[in-house]
């Protein structure tokens, strides 16, 4: 085994398939994007040189600002209440001694569903007449909740990022949890003989030692919720009156209802950059923020 390890064509022979792989599904793609975002293309006849017409044609759409805000309200969501969440049902299930792997079974379950899946399900909680949760509402005596909530402008993004979060948090609590095992035992005795217990013990220690996790869960995060897709296809296509757009599915529209492959390669690219930046930007803060510390 070692005589193979050090054979340099041991490596490449691993290393070339994937590579490989890589190039033709990402790589190759990409630049074919980039290529067609600077043409007028209808996915049949020859793209056309048109310049930067697409680009500036997407930064003039409105509709294409209402999916972008909307893509960022998908990130705040993210980072701001799904993984505060997430950290928190870690936390507490590591702490469980009795029906462990049941609890992390039962928490990754919705992981595994395919987003088909759990768009239909959603919609059958969020049904207006039939729907699980305004049927709740009723039977708690709060039947003056109850609303279409796909349907309502106010409540469509609201009720898409839940079902989101669901799909994904068992997800990322899978991590955390692989995260809190991996700390040394003797670290956290020393916590407890210090008087760091319960809450205490969990913020002032526990949290610190998967920083580095909890940073991956928000990168992971980020670069989702900046090219959600299918989730909104499935459960609202966008509306109503496109106010659960996102730019992944405007580019969507754009390319397979409207024909305009050019314009949709430009919104992809576009799509790339701003993922690009934000994660970027992310990656600086939170190098900033382990220097001071």
């Amino acid at each position: 085994m070692n005589k193979v390890l050090r054979n340099p064509y041991a490596y490449l022979v691993f290393v070339v398939p994937a590579l490989i792989l890589y190039l033709t599904f990402y790589v190759v793609p990409l630049f074919q994007s980039l290529r067609y975002s600077f043409t007028s293309w209808n996915g049949i006849n020859e793209p056309v040189f048109n310049g930067l017409e697409n680009f500036r044609k997407a930064f003039d759409d409105p509709k294409f600002w209402i999916g972008f805000w909307n893509n960022l309200y998908f990130v705040g969501f993210s980072l701001f209440i799904q993984v505060p969440v997430i950290i928190f049902v870690g936390i507490v299930i590591s702490y469980v001694r009795r029906l462990l792997d049941f609890y992390k079974i039962s928490v990754f379950m919705p992981s595994i569903l395919s987003t088909a899946s759990v768009g239909v399900i959603w919609q059958f909680i969020y049904k207006p007449d039939a729907g699980l949760l305004n049927q709740l509402l009723k039977t708690v005596g709060l039947s003056e909740w109850a609303k279409p909530w796909l349907g309502d402008p106010n409540s469509a993004m609201t009720a898409l990022l839940v079902a989101n979060a669901w799909q994904w948090t068992g997800f990322y609590v899978v991590l955390i949890l692989a995260a809190i095992f991996a700390i040394p035992s003797e670290v956290l005795e020393a916590a407890e003989i210090d008087g760091a217990v319960g809450f205490k013990k969990a913020w002032m220690v526990t949290v610190p030692l998967i920083r580095p996790v909890i940073t991956v869960i928000m990168l992971l995060s980020i670069t989702g919720a900046m090219k959600a897709l299918d989730i909104v296809l499935i459960m609202t296509n966008g509306g109503p009156f496109g106010k659960s757009e996102v730019m992944g599915t405007y580019m969507y529209k754009q390319a397979y209802s409207f024909g305009d492959f050019g314009y949709a390669n430009a919104i992809s690219i576009i799509i790339f950059v701003f993922t690009a930046v934000i994660t970027l930007l992310f990656n600086l803060m939170t190098r900033q923020k382990e220097r001071g510390n």
